[in-house]
């Protein structure tokens, strides 16, 4: 068996949702080659070849693909994706915005999110809201993958040297164009990656009231979360939502504070190692898969516990 792994990047480093799709191509079994596709990344290609398990690394550097436009990468992918097996991304914005693209130009079964890896053509994915597992089996000769990154331990990112292989861009997609990106800049881990979370939820009140949610996280050096309630509300920005809707977390300590716990949000965060929860109305949703569960006001639990830190 060939794997084709498409590696997610800005260009400038390798997102580590990456490593945790390497850690599920391992799994499968047999020669693992990672797709490059960007402009000027030659930081991204030398991460991606000390990457663990890799063997080859195929560079498609041209300036269409600098932005990650869907149209573009899904040409790329779909140029090569029948001299493999298997095609896996990671289950984020960047694996949902192309892979359905690449399954519909080669008139393929996408298996979404998976969260296990059965045999080499089954795989287990949540549904319902993570409330239930599905085993799917495929019979496609290329079997097309995004993968639950929280559900893979990533492999180490030293210790690799792969070999890279230059492939030349066809011609770029006229139909859509790069305007701009607004990015969030914060010092603050990665939502999807951190090892600890504190989430808020419309019960925090206000926008100016969720700042007592960025102070905790600062006093932790944690990542910033919210519910979707939260960021309908305006309280938060979108890029901070948890849940089916939104980010998929895991942290070793997730702290849900004024969050009801409605299905949704539990599908976000429900694998998370230990959850807080602090919410005043003790027939919250969210107490029923907490570890630790604090009935009580947030404003005042929340400076308290700052005190002990």
């Amino acid at each position: 068996m060939s794997i084709l792994v498409i590696a997610e990047h800005d260009n400038a480093s390798l997102n580590a949702s990456t490593l945790s799709t390497l850690a599920a191509a391992a799994t499968i079994g047999g020669d693992v080659t990672v797709l490059v596709a960007g402009h000027n990344a030659s930081a991204v290609v030398t991460e991606t070849q000390a990457a663990s398990g890799v063997t080859k690394v195929l560079v498609v550097d041209d300036a269409a693909l600098a932005d990650g436009l869907a149209e573009n990468i899904a040409s790329v992918v779909t140029g090569i994706a029948g001299e493999y097996s298997h095609v896996l991304t990671a289950a984020s914005n960047f694996g949902k915005n192309f892979m359905p693209r690449v399954a519909a130009k080669l008139d393929m079964m996408q298996v979404s999110d998976i969260v296990e890896v059965v045999s080499a053509d089954t795989f287990v994915r949540p549904i319902y809201a993570g409330n239930a597992l599905m085993t799917v089996k495929s019979s496609d000769s290329v079997k097309l993958i995004t993968v639950r990154s929280t559900a893979f331990d990533a492999v180490e990112a030293t210790g690799g040297s792969a070999a890279t292989e230059d492939l030349a861009f066809g011609v770029a997609f006229a139909g859509t164009s790069f305007v701009s990106r607004d990015v969030t800049e914060s010092e603050r881990p990665e939502l999807a990656t951190a090892r600890i979370v504190v989430s808020g939820g419309r019960g925090v009140g206000s926008k100016e009231q969720f700042s007592i949610i960025d102070d905790l996280a600062e006093k932790l050096g944690a990542a910033v979360g919210a519910s979707r309630a939260a960021v309908d509300s305006g309280y938060a920005p979108n890029d901070c939502q948890v849940g089916q809707t939104g980010k998929v977390v895991a942290p070793d300590i997730y702290f849900a504070i004024g969050i009801s716990g409605a299905i949704q949000h539990q599908a976000g965060m429900r694998e998370s190692k230990i959850i807080v929860a602090i919410n005043k109305d003790d027939e919250a949703p969210i107490f029923q898969i907490a570890d630790y569960g604090i009935v009580a006001d947030l404003f005042d639990v929340v400076p308290e516990l700052m005190q002990q830190l």
